[in-house]
């Protein structure tokens, strides 16, 4: 008889190898043509709802590390819900209008604008962004994503921009709206008006320059002949200076140096004695920044005066103490500037050029004029030092270019009006992690109004009409008008048709007599856009609802998305539009440096998809502590790769041993377990109880662990090793076998459920090998719920106790694998020594040696008993004999008892009695 062929060997269709670059393409068709998404939505029709809301990707170009990232992170969550007692629907988004689609057009030569109207450039720009939305949404398809990919949201559909000027009329009615000249951030290199969160910071070069201004009127306190001195990094802004601004309880010096009487912050002296090396100085008074209010001063090169004003923005941080101010150019400025009636001049045109409001350098760009004005204050005597200085300054986060500030008519959204009210929104809202709390707080607390006009061509127009007197006009008439004009016919009307078109039929109004009316041409910021998705969506939808349960981004959203939806959406309901928002930080390369194309660091989502599979980028997903930034390389790949290939084998190991399983007539009933394979249950219950814990609390990196440490520590090292000889060479239906297939099955059945939401091909290919699973997709199944099986602490304390023991006695046989020559642990003989109750613990467990796989394991006695070449550890000693007897042929164990039947001489009493009995007749 050829005895191996009697051995149950694991048997098996799923490949050890992944192939997921092959296979998963092929997956996804076939979820595609079971309308997968449906099916799930279906069967959880009538739970509770979980509403993951989506923020709008922008829809130009490929996607990038970040992007996958966030949109993994968001199928885990939405994965789970579905599989555990939620309805949980995922609607994809995209953000669709903006400068970058104006800039890809035109850069790239596709369009000639200067021979197009701006409706026939919006056709274009819409048409360039569909094709950049299908483009993402394959590829986002690609990584595994499930969504409602054929019904996303897309912010340039008809349905979208209607209820967007819904939001913007509410707001508008409620008092929010103005429009005002201020200081806001404007990029010349785009020539349009910036939000905060189009801001990035980078190091600039700058002129430093401290300059003086000549009192021309003392006010009875300064005697008429002192210079104030000022410092700034931004020269060019100096044509526009109407002010110098003190602090009313600062100290302000007269120091004369060489016959000239400077005036500085007391402060700040110390400081600019070093930086202007006076050697001989004398301070000749000493005033209150408040008796100073209203001195004036002379323009250095402009016939003008400059007064000195009071503000609480003057610090002594830095420069002076006396505050050069130019209303047209500075925040701080302008509001001052209002306290004290001052114009907001502002000679810089849109490309940032000065005009004939400032005379001797109109034509300049203003970055060049640096210079030219700085030569002009020298030339006056007016220049008292010039260096350089590189520091931190606001850039245009799409032309990369520094943006200056620059008074301008423009649209705002008074934030301060319900400041209070968006506080106590954010103070209601649970935040992952807690420190985004603290920063959406302060940002809100500190912003100014939001500038939410752009003078572009690409958005959704600011829907305000104008009477023949130039007074705005927006009321619920023409908001609702315009709202189900855009609805049926999108917004591109708005610069189709004539003016007198857009308005309700018959239309009339106070300020137009005449019944003439004109219309804004601005379009809103692309945050207003995307911020009114709550309303567009969340409310739009039948199948979603507002508020959602989670908003989930990049921390850069705190200044961007989570911002402007929160404003819009406590504006108009009072409400925030998210229960919890949890943010995730950047992808970095393996070095913790930002990717970049110039060094040559970036990882292509697309290509490790090609390499390695989506499964692999989704592990990468589940492993890292995502709320910090994240690190992503070639070899952190491979040692995730490394991690997948351990789990597959796991999931082949199971599958092979349980080819001969019938759950439905093979299962035994916890009961009727052995103590060991009750212990792996309730093991397999703890690990489900955890990886639900780290699911619910979106800490997906404790499942990640947890599910390795469970596959490599209480599988592949114990359990699936110990159970070798039992599956292999006992007979298909001896109790032994069928109670390791139990909870074998079970353990497999529960892995691959826990693991769906990160892995959700593989485990998908393993769903269809499990025997008697019915569902036809592990989709569509719930997750394992927590059995609490009763009376689990001692067992678990008795089998707790004897896995670390058994680590020393797998220790020993390692050692003695080096130093006696023992090469396999089944040629060995296991003899341990043991005190008190673990000499209980280990005399009470039959068939020791199959835990320690050796041929034989005896406890011998006390530790004391121990002979003196025996291994001692911390709570045993261990003596490893080399066993006595013969090999048997079919299960290499070595026994003396080898030949108790002489038809099989060379088996063992075990084997041959499952040959005679199972196998023989």
């Amino acid at each position: 008889m050829e005895y191996k062929q009697t051995l149950l060997m694991p048997k098996t269709e799923f490949p050890m190898r992944g192939n997921l670059p092959n296979k998963e393409p092929e997956m996804q068709a076939d979820w595609e043509s079971m309308r997968i998404y449906d099916k799930v939505q279906q069967r959880t029709e009538g739970r509770p709802m979980f509403v993951l809301h989506d923020g709008p990707p922008y829809a130009n170009g490929d996607i990038h590390m970040g992007h996958a990232l966030n949109k993994i992170l968001k199928d885990f969550i939405v994965r789970y819900k579905s599989m555990n007692g939620f309805q949980a629907p995922y609607v994809p988004g995209w953000d669709t209008h903006g400068l970058p689609i104006e800039t890809a057009l035109t850069k790239k030569g596709k369009v000639d604008r200067k021979k197009m109207t701006v409706a026939e450039f919006r056709k274009k720009c819409e048409e360039y962004a569909l094709v950049q939305v299908d483009n993402q949404r394959e590829q986002f398809k690609r990584l595994g994503v499930r969504g409602d990919w054929d019904n996303p949201y897309v912010t340039l559909t008809h349905e979208y921009e209607a209820q967007q000027i819904k939001v913007f009329g509410e707001m508008a009615k409620k008092g929010y709206i103005y429009k005002g000249k201020k200081p806001v951030y404007w990029s010349p290199s785009s020539e349009s008006a910036l939000a905060e969160a189009e801001i990035e910071y980078h190091d600039k070069r700058s002129p430093s320059i401290y300059v003086a201004f000549d009192v021309t009127d003392g006010r009875g306190v300064l005697q008429g002949d002192e210079k104030y001195v000022i410092w700034t990094t931004t020269p060019w802004t100096i044509p526009a200076n109407l002010a110098i601004a003190l602090h009313h309880e600062l100290n302000y010096v007269v120091v004369n140096v060489n016959n000239n009487k400077y005036i500085v912050a007391e402060g700040l002296l110390e400081s600019l004695v070093k930086e202007f090396e006076w050697e001989n100085y004398e301070i000749t008074a000493t005033y209150k920044g408040a008796d100073l209010e209203h001195t004036k001063a002379k323009h250095p090169f402009y016939d003008r005066e400059s007064q000195v004003i009071l503000g609480d923005h003057v610090t002594l941080d830095a420069g002076t103490g006396c505050v050069h101010t130019a209303p047209g150019h500075g925040e701080d400025d302008y509001i001052i500037g209002q306290q004290y009636g001052l114009d907001v001049l502002c000679p810089v045109n849109d490309k940032g050029v000065f005009t004939e409001e400032a005379p001797m350098f109109e034509g300049l760009f203003y970055d060049e004029a640096n210079k030219s004005i700085t030569e002009k204050l020298d030339e006056v005597g007016a220049l008292l030092k010039l260096t350089f200085m590189t520091h931190s300054y606001p850039h245009d986060w799409r032309t990369k270019k520094p943006v200056i500030f620059r008074a301008t008519p423009q649209w705002f959204a008074s934030i301060k009006d319900f400041r209070e009210d968006l506080l106590k929104e954010i103070e209601e809202v649970t935040w992952l992690p807690k420190w985004g709390e603290t920063r959406l707080y302060n940002m809100v607390r500190d912003r100014g109004d939001w500038c939410i006009s752009r003078q572009r061509a690409w958005g959704v127009p600011i829907p305000i009409f104008y009477g023949e007197d130039g007074e705005p006009i927006i009321n619920d008439e023409t908001i609702t008008h315009v709202s189900e004009l855009f609805r049926e016919h999108g917004s591109n009307i708005w610069f189709e048709w004539e003016t007198a078109d857009l308005l309700p039929d018959k239309f009339e109004s106070e300020h137009s007599p005449n019944g003439v009316f004109t219309k804004e041409m601005d379009i809103m910021d692309v945050w207003f856009d995307s911020g009114s998705s709550h309303q567009a969506v969340l409310e739009e939808r039948d199948d979603l609802v507002r508020p959602a349960d989670v908003y989930l981004e990049g921390s850069d959203q705190y200044r961007g998305w989570f911002n402007s939806s929160l404003s819009t959406a406590v504006a108009v309901t009072g409400k925030s539009p998210y229960k919890q928002v949890i943010s995730h930080g950047f992808t970095l390369d393996g070095k913790g440096k930002k990717m970049s194309k110039s060094l040559g660091n970036v990882i292509i989502p697309n290509k490790i998809m090609k390499q390695l599979g989506a499964d692999i980028l989704r592990l990468w997903v589940s492993s890292v502590d995502y709320q910090a930034d994240v690190r992503v390389s070639d070899d952190i790949l491979k040692q995730v790769a490394e991690v997948y290939r351990k789990i597959r084998n796991t999931f082949r190991f199971l599958l092979g041993n349980l080819n001969d399983f019938d759950p439905k007539s093979n299962t035994v009933a916890y009961n009727d377990l052995s103590e060991l394979d009750q212990y792996m249950l309730i093991k397999l219950d703890d690990l489900v109880k955890d990886v639900k814990t780290g699911y619910d609390e979106y800490q997906f990196a404790h499942v990640y662990n947890k599910v390795h440490n469970f596959c490599t520590v209480e599988l592949s090292s114990f359990y699936m090793d110990i159970s070798k000889d039992t599956l292999y060479i006992q007979h298909a239906d001896h109790l032994d076998r069928r109670r390791i297939q139990t909870v074998m099955h079970e353990t497999l059945t529960t892995l691959v459920k826990l693991l769906s939401p990160i892995l959700s091909h593989t485990t998908e290919e393993v769903w269809k090998h499990i025997p008697g699973v019915e569902e036809e997709s592990v989709q569509l199944t719930d997750m394992p719920e927590v059995k609490n099986y009763d009376g689990v602490a001692k067992l678990k304390e008795k089998w707790d106790r004897f896995m670390d023991l058994r680590d020393d006695v797998l220790k020993a046989l390692e050692e003695a694998r080096n130093e006696k020559g023992i090469k396999k642990s089944l040629s060995a003989h296991v003899v341990v020594y043991a005190d008190g109750e673990d000499f209980e613990l280990l005399s009470s467990i039959g068939n020791l040696n199959k835990l320690f796989i050796s041929s034989e394991a005896t406890v011998a006695g006390s530790i004391s008993d121990a002979p003196a070449g025996a291994k001692k550890y911390e709570a045993i000693a261990i003596e490893i004999l080399q066993a006595e007897g013969e090999t048997c042929e079919r299960c290499w164990m070595v026994t003396k008892e080898l030949g108790t039947n002489v038809n099989h001489p060379n088996l063992c009493p075990d084997c041959t009695d499952t040959i005679v009995n199972h196998y023989e007749g």
